[in-house]
């Protein structure tokens, strides 16, 4: 069976439905995997939602491993003088490697962890992680990225899950799905800005402009069939990444990342008719 590794800062909903909606689709046996341990970059008694997060993986019974960055961190800077990751966020990581030296997952999945994941790490387990844009899209948050899009007057955006590379955010995209910005119900939106500056919609409307927030939904409203339709193309044979950190097909050619489009339109479809 297909293994995954599962990392996690656990700091709230959007964590516990990720684990939550990939846990279900395992027991239903819509996925064919199994994930082999959670962990969590915090301990019990950080916070209630971790607690709450780290319940809920004990409960589906999946080894649990967690350290603490925030203790292991004792208020040393994330950076160095060059704008490296700092020698602890290394060692840390050195740290969670050996903790998981009993596990062998066939895929690593970043869902809401927290932390910049270093060269050691993402060399020894292939990991992938959510990036709020279609490949080729913008860089950043899923805020920066909805702003740029803008910007930019883009006509498309989308969603997709990429490699984890020691360069962040850099990494190949290994599965995406593509939604147009433009035609109803965009169209009434983009006129309502026609000729302002961005910048002084942000001051003035801020992520209340109708706008952004249509953009963010429709990209929100797909990141977790996303995710899952990643899971299940792995674990199904459809994608996969080889040794050489190269995005392949069921026929092990090599791919610049798997459309998921049709799939996820489909998934989604109903909720963006309410």
């Amino acid at each position: 069976m297909y293994q995954l590794g599962w990392f996690s800062t656990g700091r709230g909903e959007g964590s516990k439905g990720l684990l939550r909606t990939v846990q279900e689709n395992i027991q239903t046996g819509e996925i064919n995997a199994r994930v082999q341990f959670v962990f969590c970059s915090r301990e019990r008694g950080e916070t209630g939602a971790t607690d709450a997060y780290l319940k809920m993986a004990e409960n589906y019974g999946i080894p649990l491993v967690s350290l603490s960055y925030r203790r292991f961190k004792e208020g040393r800077p994330d950076m160095d003088v060059r704008g490296n990751l700092a020698p602890w966020r290394l060692e840390y990581d050195r740290e969670v490697m050996a903790k998981l030296k009993s596990f062998h997952p066939d895929l690593c999945i970043l869902a809401g962890y927290m932390l910049i994941v270093g060269p050691e790490m993402c060399t020894r387990y292939k990991m992938i992680n959510l990036h709020p844009a279609a490949p080729g899209g913008p860089a950043g948050t899923w805020r920066e990225v909805i702003w740029k899009l803008i910007e930019e007057k883009a006509e498309s955006t989308g969603v997709m899950m990429h490699l984890v590379i020691p360069e962040l955010d850099k990494g190949p995209a290994v599965t995406y799905c593509k939604f147009p910005i433009r035609g109803e119900p965009f169209d009434r939106h983009w006129d309502e800005i026609r000729g302002q500056d961005v910048a002084e919609i942000k001051k003035t409307q801020g992520e209340d402009n109708p706008l952004f927030k249509l953009i963010r939904r429709c990209g929100y409203v797909r990141e977790l069939p996303l995710i899952v339709a990643t899971i299940k193309g792995f674990s199904g044979g459809r994608v996969s990444i080889s040794d050489d950190r190269q995005v392949k097909d069921a026929h092990g050619s090599t791919i610049s990342g798997y459309d998921l489009t049709a799939e996820i339109d489909e998934a989604v479809k109903d909720q963006l008719l309410r």
